[in-house]
């Protein structure tokens, strides 16, 4: 793992995170009466659920404004949701400013354009394949995971083992106390 990527990673406070293409896979399936799903990564679900756990506070914003996305947010009890965001980083840096993080602790994912200014202005830039190489410039960090089948639990688990190894390494652990 590149060094740099380490180093961002284990100074992450708050993980912000775009829903379609992220959480999801970017498809929207529409019903006959206009009722709107998404199909979300349990995987995913789980590694929010770490950093949580971790003390790390997890969010998301999207411009998305579909009950299933509310709904996923409370089963995973997901303390922040902004949605139909069309302006994402003046949602984002309301919220870190509210939450008291700089912008060094925060980290974001996103998959497309809307995403570029939050991804420029975080610590820990971070998207998934399938982004447009605009998208993918800005990143820090690639998943090798596609968005909706893991992306953000490998997301979690490179922050959570980025934070492990500081700790293990901080000069009171290397002492033994």
């Amino acid at each position: 793992m590149d060094s740099g990527v380490v180093e961002r990673a284990k100074r992450v406070r708050l993980l912000t995170c775009d829903v379609d293409g992220v959480l999801t896979d970017g498809r929207i399936y529409v019903d006959d009466h206009g009722h709107e799903f998404k199909a979300f990564c349990a995987l995913d679900g789980v590694g929010t659920n770490l950093l949580a756990k971790a003390g790390i506070v997890v969010a998301w914003i999207t411009g998305s404004a579909a009950p299933a996305v509310a709904h996923r947010a409370r089963q995973l009890r997901i303390p922040h949701l902004v949605q139909d965001s069309h302006d994402k980083l003046s949602a984002w840096e309301r919220l870190r400013e509210e939450l008291g993080f700089g912008a060094a602790e925060c980290a974001h994912i996103g998959d497309d354009l809307p995403d570029i200014p939050v991804l420029a202005a975080c610590g820990f830039a971070a998207t998934v394949p399938h982004a447009p190489a605009a998208v993918r410039r800005q990143a820090h960090y690639v998943t090798a995971r596609e968005g909706g089948t893991g992306a953000v639990r490998e997301l979690a688990d490179l922050i959570l083992e980025a934070r492990a190894a500081a700790t293990a390494l901080a000069p009171s652990a290397i002492r033994g106390g």
